[in-house]
């Protein structure tokens, strides 16, 4: 029986504009592909991923890299936009009785991203491979979370943009999903024999002054009728 549902965070919960990366690299005179391909090969990625540099450190060597240290700076703050629609189906997992997580190839900001976004309260648990010390798909990621949440894998769903980051799930036994979209994600949590419930109080997000704050409301329709909310942060490792 599923008792937990485990979220990636990049592709998942929050989405980056590729459109973005290409604006930059042809303000700056950079070739289509420049800056993600020298920001996520081996083995600078699994430095920043794994906590062995910060992700300051992260972006000034791939300024040095592409030979634009502007151009990496502003790859650095693209902004991203959260999935609602994600955001409510971990709110009415929650209510049904399951705990939510997230596990992110992330770096030392993710805290302070997180934050920014407003969902610190839509998640039971983050996971950050920066912190944990070893990134997805090593199974010793996945098992600190399994540790961390006292489950055994059977007991676990989790769903990720990236087929190589569900083998190391998959070594542990999780039910793996691919994630393409919310309502592929909704089926697949159906057939598993997970249960939805709506939250007795929904959760709502306001924007002032570019901050976000979570308050409490009862108009269910209020977050799915938002739009999406954008953040800079960093793009995703």
């Amino acid at each position: 029986m599923i008792r937990a549902v485990l979220f990636d965070l990049d592709g998942v919960i929050r989405h980056f504009d590729p459109r973005s990366v290409a604006e930059i690299e042809l303000r700056h005179g950079l070739a289509a592909g420049t800056l993600e391909g020298s920001a996520f090969a081996k083995p600078l990625i699994d430095e920043v991923t794994t906590g062995r540099i910060t992700r300051a450190e992260w972006v000034r060597r791939v300024g040095e890299r592409v030979g634009s240290m502007a151009a990496a700076e502003e790859w650095g703050t693209q902004p991203a936009t959260v999935d609602d629609a994600v955001l409510e189906i971990s709110d009415e997992l929650r209510a049904s009785g399951l705990r939510t997580a997230v596990l992110t190839n992330g770096t030392d900001t993710i805290p302070a991203e997180i934050e920014a976004h407003g969902i610190a309260d839509r998640f039971d648990r983050f996971f950050n491979s920066a912190q944990i010390g070893f990134a997805k798909p090593d199974v010793r990621a996945f098992q600190h979370v399994l540790d961390a949440l006292d489950t055994t894998g059977t007991e676990v769903f989790f769903t990720d943009d990236s087929p190589s980051k569900l083998a190391g799930a998959a070594r542990l036994s999780m039910r793996t999903h691919l994630f393409t979209g919310a309502a592929g994600l909704r089926a697949q949590l159906l057939a598993a024999g997970v249960e939805f419930q709506q939250p007795r109080d929904e959760t709502t997000r306001e924007f002032r002054g570019g901050a976000a704050a979570v308050v409490r409301g009862r108009a269910p329709s209020a977050r799915s009728e938002s739009p999406p909310q954008e953040r800079s942060c960093s793009p995703r490792p």
